[in-house]
């Protein structure tokens, strides 16, 4: 297929599943924004947005941050020029009701969304990945100890800072986090199936494998 992609995505996958790997492969390919809301969230805080204030209140009461303020956020995003070719969206929706406002907002704005990829991972591998997966206390840079292990333990490769678990990726935390995603987000792979957006990728292989799989079945019609 031509690598020439255009238009929206969204990469939907449980914790562990890779959708913030192939992200991260896509844009370094091709001509394609990353859109991660995390990113938002801390661009808006910093920036002293009014968006950036409004989800402030709420992270500082330990809320979740409500819909609205989120959608606001990606239309926003999705509306400047950098995105006029291609973009994805990593870590939104994650829930039906966040799926039927986004696709609102982009039916207002005129944009299309084009691709919704599934990453599909057993849950065995998706724990064994999760509990092993370390991150630079510095750098933010996350390590796994089976799949890409720091060249000395316990260290950062790149700014040679101590590597830390996060709490949600311990053992109870991460049956936790997967069975919200069961419950929450799963759902969401058959509303966007009957939208006719909906592709299905095996993600138990190599980063490699899964993105010329990824980039094979962009250039096929939906399931």
């Amino acid at each position: 297929m031509s690598s020439d992609l255009t238009g929206g995505m969204v990469f939907i996958g449980a914790p562990g599943a890779g959708k913030g790997t192939q992200a991260k492969l896509v844009v370094e390919a091709h001509d394609v924004l990353h859109i991660s809301t995390g990113d938002m969230l801390r661009e808006h805080r910093t920036a002293g947005t009014e968006l950036g204030r409004e989800a402030q209140v709420f992270m500082d009461r330990g809320d979740l941050v409500p819909d609205d303020v989120m959608i606001a956020m990606v239309a926003e995003r999705i509306q400047r020029s950098d995105a006029a070719k291609a973009w994805i969206l990593d870590g939104f929706p994650r829930t039906l009701p966040q799926a039927e406002a986004l696709d609102a907002s982009l039916s207002e704005s005129g944009t299309e969304l084009r691709h919704v990829i599934s990453f599909q991972v057993p849950q065995d591998e998706l724990v064994q990945r999760l509990t092993a997966r370390w991150t630079c206390s510095k750098c933010g840079e996350i390590w796994n100890v089976v799949s890409k292990p720091p060249s000395q333990a316990g260290v950062c490769d790149g700014c040679q800072a101590e590597l830390t678990q996060r709490a949600d990726d311990r053992p109870e935390a991460v049956m936790a986090r997967l069975e919200v995603y069961r419950t929450q987000t799963e759902p969401l792979l058959g509303y966007f199936r009957a939208r006719g957006v909906l592709r299905e990728i095996e993600a138990n292989r190599s980063p490699e494998l899964v993105q010329k799989s990824l980039l094979d079945q962009l250039g096929e019609p939906a399931l």
